[in-house]
């Protein structure tokens, strides 16, 4: 089966692209379609944005779509960022920015008082031998933030997710450790487990 992810972030295409080697899947990026319209994030939950990535990506390409949203919640901000991780702090801020700037936010709390998690909902719509209807995923890694950023990997705010049963910021990660364990991980590990029993589980 061939699908499209619904989405141009090298780093996010290149994670799915790894954890889904060997399933069988044909995937293709949105960089293969370039006249594909970039749809609006107007949902209040991942689920609700995750719909309307792959929905648009589905009406465009043709193609089952893959679609995600992501972010991270930490708790002493009240869940935030949250959906609204990867525009935290305002437009056009390059990671790095946003991250320092939830270092800030947090700036003379104890270890204790930064806990967050990185939660993903995984879509593919449509699923397979239906009419509309979609597979539903959410994987969640828990961890916490650390004082500073370390390490050179991955994307977004791994420099600055420590999770404690490995030592490690997420981007002190080499790819196939934090794929091993990641909240995209878990979600798609999951919806490749739907898959394979015929989409059982269907929202």
């Amino acid at each position: 089966m061939k699908i499209v992810i619904a989405s141009h972030n090298a780093g996010k295409i290149a994670e799915i692209s790894g954890i889904l080697s060997g399933s069988g899947l044909e995937l293709a990026g949105l960089d293969d379609f370039p006249a594909y319209p970039e749809p609006e994030e107007t949902g209040e939950t991942f689920l609700e944005n995750a719909m309307i990535k792959a929905r648009a990506a589905h009406e465009a390409t043709g193609l089952p779509a893959l679609a995600d949203d992501s972010g991270i919640e930490v708790d002493a901000l009240g869940g935030a960022p949250g959906i609204r991780s990867a525009r935290y702090g305002g437009e056009g801020l390059s990671d790095a920015e946003r991250y320092i700037k939830l270092l800030a936010e947090l700036e003379g709390k104890p270890g204790e008082e930064r806990t967050a998690r990185f939660r993903c909902v995984m879509v593919l719509y449509p699923a397979p031998d239906t009419e509309g209807d979609a597979l539903v995923t959410e994987g969640i890694l828990e961890g916490r933030i650390a004082q500073e950023p370390n390490g050179e990997n991955g994307f977004g705010y791994d420099p600055v997710f420590y999770v404690p049963g490995a030592g490690k910021t997420a981007a002190e990660m080499d790819r196939s450790e934090k794929n091993s364990i990641s909240h995209r991980y878990r979600a798609l590990v999951e919806m490749k487990a739907m898959l394979e029993r015929g989409g059982d589980s269907l929202e």
